[in-house]
């Protein structure tokens, strides 16, 4: 009985699962015939749908993780096995991406559980139809108010609509520099801040100035690490924060620059108040044998 070939590996060519990739994309909803944009890397197709980016936001081709944990499981596994390069749009029913709608997760509170939340107890706090509350760890939407009764509604937010995506696997991310930044993209973000060196096996991130305090960056170090060790496999990491001592004014400098601003009113003062030389007599006029040009005694 011949034995079984061994099972061929997927063309260079084609996504993997765990590929690090630059991804170009647009991701929409479905629902009640109407459709709206959730997300993309298309400035122009933003713009069309008249989303506006945030402060900061900048359009483009993003690193992606292929089977990670950005997009649903079902998205996420639509992109393995797509062609480097190749445009594809795909759609996914309600069970693949955000899940169907539990009636389940539409709970009923009292207006004074409400009102005794953290959130409704700053100055700005407002409560309408559509806001954002926690309760118990759990992140809702209000659906429904009255002057005793608020309904919240836990399920995620697109859950129970249809999606349709369009994906373009620009290029999987092969170099170590731009694995490490592309993994510190996902994780934490503002990657290009980040000052990242590979050399002999080790890999160090030179830290900006805004992680140094930043509870983001504390929570999302250990993921960078661990990541970078999954992707790369390094013998070592470096993660370095620099911090640069101010150099005091030298001395010398500070006491030239008073002598300076001293001595300049003073040689003023000096000119200006000297006392007046009497004109001289005037000279009599010169003899036969004084020399030309010479005062005569």
């Amino acid at each position: 009985m011949p034995s079984e070939a061994p099972a061929a590996h997927p063309p260079a060519d084609l996504t993997r699962s765990g590929d690090l990739v630059r991804i170009d994309y647009e991701l929409w909803s479905e629902s009640g015939g109407k459709t709206e944009l959730l997300d993309t890397t298309r400035e122009e197709v933003a713009q069309k749908a008249n989303i506006p980016a945030p402060e900061g936001f900048h359009f483009g081709p993003r690193p992606h993780e292929i089977g990670g944990d950005r997009f649903p499981t079902g998205i996420e596994n639509a992109l393995i096995g797509l062609k480097v390069g190749a445009e594809v749009t795909r759609e996914f029913a309600p069970a693949e991406a955000f899940g169907e709608r539990d009636p389940n997760l539409i709970e009923l509170f009292s207006m004074h559980e409400i009102e005794r939340l953290p959130e409704m107890r700053r100055e700005d706090a407002h409560l309408d139809v559509g806001t954002l509350l926690t309760i118990e760890g759990r992140r809702g939407r209000v659906v429904t108010l009255t002057a005793a009764r608020v309904r919240v509604d836990f399920n995620p937010p697109f859950a129970g609509r249809k999606v349709r995506g369009t994906f373009k696997i620009l290029e999987r991310i092969d170099d170590p520099v731009e694995r490490a930044r592309a993994i510190v993209d996902l994780q934490y973000g503002r990657a290009a801040e980040f000052t990242i060196e590979h050399e002999d096996h080790a890999i160090t991130l030179r830290l900006p100035e805004r992680t140094k305090f930043d509870i983001g960056w504390m929570a999302a170090k250990p993921r960078v690490i661990d990541r970078i060790r999954t992707h790369l496999h390094p013998s070592m990491i470096r993660v370095v924060e620099e911090y640069v001592t101010p150099t005091p004014e030298k001395k010398e400098a500070e006491k030239a620059g008073a002598t300076t601003a001293v001595a300049a009113p003073e040689a003023e003062t000096s000119a200006s108040e000297a006392p007046e030389t009497p004109a001289p007599a005037p000279s009599k006029p010169a003899g036969k044998g004084a020399k030309h040009g010479a005062a005569a005694p």
